[in-house]
């Protein structure tokens, strides 16, 4: 079940009314070659797999413990809880979000080589979460979309808000047609006050072998009556991150990706410098890096991501918070961050 669902003739059929699909897949708004040559494949491997030095903490990292009143209580109109790599629980408008909710143990669910949480028990906190009135799905990928997490979830979610492709994949998986709304690039839709937009990536998507580039792939913009806020979702720089913020800008928040980056694939993941220039392209007043600190999915340190997101940002007089996993943040309140991991081996 891990796979999800294979593309139909009937799903083609509707991805192809897309203006982002051409020749039989979806494509980025501006040429992305990801082709490893296949002499770099075995280097590749041993450093992934085997050279594991500073990739991973020696111990497990903690989650502090949801605190369901204090997340219910009112006052600010945006607040949020980040469960480590991008998944974020935000309550924005009165209402309860949570975007790409993979709190399973393993981000390589079908490879040989298992990507191990750098967390426990972490499908249990799903236990532990209020009812969700919107899942956010950026795409496919098994770090984003996780068959166990969506199992635990559908007693608790009304509603899945995904891009173009994705909804397949929930179907297959339980989920009722009615709750699924896609989407294209740029197509937006209002719940209550909350006017919420989705954005372009360049990155790509499919969880086999044969489903490359049959879903899309984005962020998300949340605009409340008092708050705007950007989720970059996964991608390399590009020009449209200027586009989102001419259009959808300037943002109060963003949550910019920052991790799992490479020279090799260079052009679907940004380097933490990227992601403080992208921040800058679109407008964003104070940023957060999302994308880390849960899996080694490239062959960084784990705590590079974070010292070189927050280095950028002070040479660029960009303001921002890294909180610690599970944590509850309210930006109405001033935050102080406290450079948890350098604590931690």
């Amino acid at each position: 079940m891990q796979f999800g669902a294979k593309v139909t003739e009937e799903n083609i059929k509707e991805y192809s009314s897309s203006s982002n699909w051409k020749n039989g897949n979806f494509v980025n708004l501006e040429e992305t070659g990801m082709s490893i040559p296949l002499k770099k494949i075995p280097k590749l491997i041993y450093k992934q797999f085997i050279e594991k030095k500073g990739k991973t903490p020696k111990k497990p990292l903690s989650i502090h413990d949801f605190d369901i009143q204090k997340f219910n209580k009112n006052g600010s109109d945006f607040k949020f809880i980040w469960y480590g790599h991008s998944v974020l629980l935000l309550k924005i408008s009165g209402l309860t979000i949570l975007i790409d909710p993979m709190f399973g143990p393993n981000a390589a669910p079908i490879s040989p080589f298992p990507v191990k949480r750098f967390s426990e028990n972490t499908l249990d906190i799903i236990d532990d979460l209020p009812n969700i009135d919107i899942v956010l799905l950026t795409h496919d990928h098994y770090d984003h979309l996780d068959y166990q997490s969506i199992q635990k979830l559908i007693p608790k979610v009304k509603h899945y808000y995904t891009a173009i492709g994705v909804g397949r994949h929930l179907l297959k998986w339980g989920i009722k047609k009615d709750q699924i709304t896609e989407f294209d690039w740029w197509d937006n839709k209002i719940i209550d006050s909350l006017n919420i937009t989705f954005t372009p990536t360049r990155h790509f998507s499919g969880r086999g072998l044969k489903d490359r580039a049959k879903s899309l792939w984005g962020g998300w913009a949340l605009k409340s009556e008092t708050k705007n806020i950007w989720f970059s979702g996964d991608g390399g720089y590009g020009n449209h991150f200027k586009e989102i913020g001419d259009k959808l800008g300037p943002f109060d928040f963003g949550f910019m990706e920052c991790g799992q980056y490479n020279e090799n694939w260079h052009l679907i993941h940004m380097f933490p410098k990227e992601s403080i220039q992208a921040a800058i392209d679109a407008k964003v007043n104070s940023v957060m890096p999302v994308h880390w600190g849960a899996f080694s999915l490239a062959q960084h340190s784990w705590k590079e991501p974070v010292e070189e997101f927050i280095k950028e940002c002070q040479n660029k007089n960009l303001h921002y918070i890294v909180p610690q996993k599970g944590e509850f943040v309210d930006l109405n309140k001033v935050y102080d961050t406290k450079f948890w991991w350098r604590t931690i081996e």
